[in-house]
């Protein structure tokens, strides 16, 4: 009697496992949303740095040099930084802000080139204003 009556129990039943795989689907409907929003905040900040660091190695170079750079590149070639980030895009599509005559050093010999760096995307960030507008 014993023999027979644990052999009927060994596996779950049909209920029980649509009981438990409910459960799991649950849990993932309520964590991938929190998921998916930490990934974007985590983006928008690579973001973020992304333009502090180019705009500050552009001011750099040009009171350095006394001239703005012609693009990223010249950052890099001359080792302001290592490479040139990706946009939040992930490639390379950053919009370059014209020099047109600005000075931003009193010995600056050229007023050509780049004074800033803005994401080329056209999308919208999490606190409602586009990339582009950063």
């Amino acid at each position: 009697m014993g023999a027979s009556a644990t052999g009927r129990r060994r596996g779950f039943t049909l209920i029980e496992l649509m009981v438990a795989i409910s459960v799991i689907l649950i849990l993932l409907g309520v964590a991938m949303p929190i998921y998916s929003h930490s990934i974007a905040r985590a983006r928008e900040e690579g973001l973020r740095k992304n333009l502090e660091t180019l705009n500050q190695a552009i001011f750099q170079y040009t009171l350095d040099k006394q001239k703005a750079p012609q693009s990223l590149d010249d950052l890099r070639s001359a080792h302001y930084i290592d490479k040139v980030p990706n946009d939040i895009t992930g490639s390379d599509t950053w919009e370059l802000e014209p020099a047109d005559g600005v000075i931003m050093s009193l010995d600056q010999t050229d007023t050509t080139g780049i004074i800033g760096v803005h994401s080329g995307s056209n999308q919208v960030g999490s606190d409602g204003k586009a990339y582009s507008d950063w």
